[in-house]
C-alpha cells in the first residue's frame, strides 16, 4: 500500500507537468550542480497512521519474541549526552553495551555507544577489540545553530578523536524557511568532513511539523550523502513515533527502488518498551524487508529501552519478572 510516496522512479517530477523540481547545491555561490528534489503527492496522514496502527497489533510470541528482542539489543545505540557526563559514566555504559546482562553471556552486544566528542577516546579505549562502534554528535548538537565552519571543525575533530560514526543535526530553521540548498550543502560538506566515518543525519522531526516536511527533509539528507537518517536528538518531544518512522522508511524504500542504494534508519527517543521495539521491527520488515533487519541498516536510539528488553527476556527465560533494581542503569 502506498501512503504517499507517489513516484519512486528517480525522475523527481510527480508534479503533474513532467518538470523536475530542482535546487542547486552551493546556491548563491555560483558553484555546484543542480539536484532533482522529489515532489511526491502530499503524504496521506490518515493512511500512514492507519497502517502503523494495524502493524502495531501484530502479536509476536514465544521463540519469535525472544529472537526479536535479542535482535533489538544488537541494534541499540546506548547514549549519554549530558553536561555531567564523566569518563567513569562512559566506561560503565561501554561495559553494558558489551555485555548487556552480566548473568547471560548469550545476549548480543549493542551496536554502538554515542557520546560527546571529548569522551570519544574514553569510549574507544573501553571498547577496544570489540565490534561495538563509537558514535559522536557534532554540528552544534542539538540546535544546529552555528556557522558551517564551526560545524565542520566539530565533525573533523570528533573523527580525529576516533569516532566511527557522526550524528549531525540539520538546520531546522533553514528547512522550515524553504532554504533546501543550505540544508543540502551543510549535509554534503559534513559528509566530506566525516572521511571514513559513517554519517547519521538527525532531522529533529518533532520540530518539522508535518509528514510532508519530514519526507522532504529525508530526501534531501539522502541525496546529500547520508548513510542513515535519524528522527530526533532526544532533547525535545515529540521524538520518534511509528508514523514518522514509516514516512522515513518509505522514503528510503523509494530511493532504493530508484537507485539500488541502501540507507539506514534510526528512530531515537520515545522508544521505551520491549513491546514498542517489536512494533518498530514489524514496521521495518513490512516496509523494507528482511535486508534491513540488521544493525548496519536499522538502529534504536533509546537507552531507556535496554532494561525493559532485558526484563522481558528474563520473564521469558524464568517465567517471572525481575525487579527494575536488578538491572544496572548505565
Amino acid at each position: 500500500m502506498s501512503t504517499g510516496n507517489g513516484n519512486g522512479n528517480g525522475n523527481g517530477n510527480g508534479n503533474g507537468n513532467g518538470t523536475a523540481s530542482l535546487f542547486r547545491a552551493g546556491a548563491g555561490q555560483g558553484r555546484g550542480p543542480s539536484y532533482a528534489l522529489f515532489e511526491p503527492p502530499p503524504v496521506d496522514a490518515v493512511a500512514v497512521e492507519e497502517r502503523v496502527a494495524a502493524l502495531g497489533k501484530r502479536s509476536i510470541k514465544k521463540s519469535a519474541k525472544v529472537a526479536g528482542l535479542k535482535l533489538a539489543i544488537s541494534m541499540m545505540d546506548l547514549t549519554t549526552l549530558e553536561g555531567k557526563d564523566t569518563p567513569g559514566k562512559v566506561r560503565q555504559m561501554c561495559q553494558k553495551a558489551l555485555r548487556p546482562l552480566d548473568s547471560d553471556g548469550s545476549l548480543p552486544a549493542c551496536a554502538a555507544v554515542c557520546v560527546y566528542p571529548n569522551l570519544v577516546p574514553t569510549a574507544k579505549e573501553a571498547l577496544r577489540g570489540s565490534d561495538v562502534k563509537v558514535a559522536s554528535v557534532a554540528t552544534a548538537f542539538p540546535s544546529g545553530q552555528s556557522p558551517l565552519a564551526i560545524k565542520l571543525e566539530d565533525t573533523r575533530r570528533a573523527v580525529e578523536l576516533g569516532a566511527d560514526e557522526i550524528d549531525m543535526v540539520i538546520d531546522r530553521g533553514a528547512m522550515l524557511a524553504g532554504d533546501y540548498a543550505k540544508v543540502f550543502d551543510e549535509i554534503a560538506a559534513t559528509k566530506e568532513a566525516c572521511g571514513h566515518a559513517h554519517l547519521k543525519v538527525i532531522l529533529e522531526t518533532g520540530e518539522l511539523g508535518t509528514y510532508d516536511t519530514v519526507r522532504k527533509a529525508s530526501e534531501i539528507a539522502i541525496a546529500a550523502g547520508a548513510d542513515f537518517i535519524k528522527t530526533s536528538t532526544g532533547k525535545i518531544q515529540p521524538a520518534a513515533t511509528p508514523a514518522v518512522t514509516l514516512v522515513m522508511l518509505e522514503t528510503i524504500r523509494d530511493h532504493f527502488y530508484a537507485t539500488g542504494r541502501k540507507i539506514g534508519m534510526k528512530p531515537a527517543g520515545g522508544v521505551r518498551t520491549a513491546k514498542q521495539a517489536l512494533q518498530y521491527l514489524v514496521i521495518v520488515k513490512e516496509t523494507l524487508g528482511d535486508a534491513w533487519l540488521t544493525a548496519d541498516l536499522f538502529r534504536f536510539g533509546a537507552s531507556a529501552l535496554l532494561n525493559d528488553v532485558l526484563m522481558q527476556l528474563e520473564k521469558e527465560r524464568t517465567g517471572n519478572y525481575q525487579a527494575a533494581e536488578d538491572f544496572s542503569k548505565d
